[in-house]
């Protein structure tokens, strides 16, 4: 016993400088991986409180001697059409319609068919799952040419709720995948018992799975709602008037034909980032929690 005392004191003094050696290099590594994430947001908001001056100053000025807030009175105070910032505004809106439309409607949806998939037994359900996973893997520009096709012969292009249909298109399959494994890490006597107890399978969804299983379909509402509200590639070709432009489409309006306004879009680019960081600040805990019970499997 006293050799092994003896031994642990001979231990401990190196367990503790290794842990505090392991410790600060956690911190250095964290340090400079915040620095990286965090760089470029500092300099865009900057950017967008600098004077002309500065932003043109050479050498280039990383602390701007006068700060404005010009541009963001200009974007909420602009009345012109032909004004980006008045475009910015009411792209601005475009989007969060289009985001919590296709937020609302894929989580109705997936939720319903990733519950069918994790506990209801039907012939073909692996094969269906992997073609409905297939259809999210499929890259956008293979699929722009007859998407643009069928909307312009059925009238559909420069629309709000055809541009919900064609994001609910690839929201839709992720919510599935991501629900699926929410679901089905949830022990099925919950079910047996709802079973026994009368309960339809709608009912044990709504009463039984669904408060369990809140924290996964709050993160992957979140995670629908960042990729309608990022998305680009699909507004820049099926939206061309003010009625139905995104955020994304707008922000490249203040490039000029021989001059790029890097404040106005540092400016947009604040702005446009506000509402999913504020969703992600208050909803932070159950996306952690979310995250982690869906690897907890029965």
């Amino acid at each position: 016993m006293r050799k092994e005392m003896r031994k642990e004191k001979t231990f401990s003094p190196q367990k503790s400088s290794r842990q505090r050696r392991t410790q600060t290099l956690y911190m250095i590594f964290g340090f400079l991986l915040a620095v990286v994430i965090l760089a470029p947001v500092v300099w865009m908001l900057l950017t967008s409180v600098m004077q002309p001056v500065d932003l043109t100053a050479k050498p280039l000025r990383l602390i701007p001697k006068q700060i404005t807030l010009e541009r963001y009175s200009h974007i909420f105070k602009s009345a012109s059409s032909s004004d980006p910032a008045y475009v910015f505004r009411i792209a601005l809106k475009n989007s969060f319609i289009i985001a919590v439309s296709v937020t609302i409607l894929s989580l109705v949806i997936g939720t319903l068919a990733a519950y069918a998939f994790a506990h209801v037994r039907f012939r073909g359900r692996n094969a269906l799952m992997l073609l409905i996973l297939f259809t999210y893997m499929v890259p956008p520009a293979a699929l722009i040419i007859p998407l643009y096709r069928i909307y312009n012969s059925l009238g559909l292009l420069d629309r709000r709720w055809p541009l919900v249909i064609l994001y609910l298109s690839f929201v839709i399959p992720f919510i599935i995948w991501v629900m699926q494994d929410f679901f089905g890490s949830i022990s099925k006597t919950y079910e047996e018992a709802a079973q026994v107890d009368g309960a339809t399978r709608l009912q044990t969804l709504l009463y039984i799975f669904l408060p369990i299983a809140r924290p996964g379909a709050v993160a992957a509402g979140i995670l629908a709602f960042l990729m309608s509200w990022d998305e680009f590639f699909y507004a820049l070709i099926f939206t061309s008037s003010l009625s139905s432009k995104t955020m994304t489409i707008a922000i490249e309006e203040f490039n000029g034909k021989f001059t790029i306004d890097y404040g106005m879009i540092s400016t947009a680019g604040i702005l446009g980032s506000l509402i999913p960081v504020m969703i992600t600040i208050i909803f932070q805990k159950y996306i952690v929690m979310g995250m982690t019970a869906g690897g907890v499997k029965e």
